[in-house]
């Protein structure tokens, strides 16, 4: 499979390259009800306690909630230098056979009951989109990725361009010869 470091020295800015960009982040009401919840559950441990106890749970639980929700939407989806960049695994789109855009219903069956166990996902249940991305890859026996994301038409449009946009010697190289 083609997940490693990407090519670092000696290149312009990812920004200059991006062919789209986008963060997997939540919504501000996800923000507000995980902050709610850890303040309402900080109160119960408090509960007219006097000393450390009257502060500990405020210090502790807000600050790891915050924390958490943060992590929850790092993820970060891009089409840059030819690769589809999805946190810190990327793909080449010259193993790119075909990008399916999925609305919510979509998702939901290509993830359902028949799913291929072997399909690299990322998929965020706050977002309602997502692509499927169907690989040619001889050596990978990963048959397809699917990843949220809020555009899927757009990224699948800049994965297919990507590709698209690559010499034709490139494009055939991942074929058995």
């Amino acid at each position: 499979m083609s997940m490693s470091p990407s090519p670092s020295a000696g290149q312009p800015p990812v920004a200059a390259r991006t062919a789209y960009a986008e963060r997997l982040d939540l919504p501000w009401w996800l923000w507000l009800v995980g902050l709610v919840a850890a303040a309402l559950l900080a109160v119960e441990i408090w509960m007219g306690g006097s000393g450390v106890r009257a502060w500990l749970p405020f210090a502790v639980l807000l600050p790891a909630t915050a924390a958490g929700l943060w992590w929850l939407g790092r993820i970060r989806v891009a089409v840059a230098d030819g690769e589809l960049r999805v946190d810190d695994a990327w793909l080449p789109v010259r193993f790119v056979a075909d990008v399916v855009p999925l609305d919510a219903a979509g998702r939901r069956e290509v993830l359902g009951v028949g799913a291929d166990p072997l399909a690299f996902v990322v998929q965020r249940p706050w977002i309602g989109g997502a692509v499927q991305v169907v690989l040619d890859d001889p050596a990978d026996p990963t048959p397809f990725w699917v990843v949220s994301t809020r555009h899927p038409v757009e990224f699948a449009e800049a994965v297919l361009a990507a590709r698209d946009a690559l010499p034709l010697t490139d494009r055939t190289a991942g074929e058995p010869g």
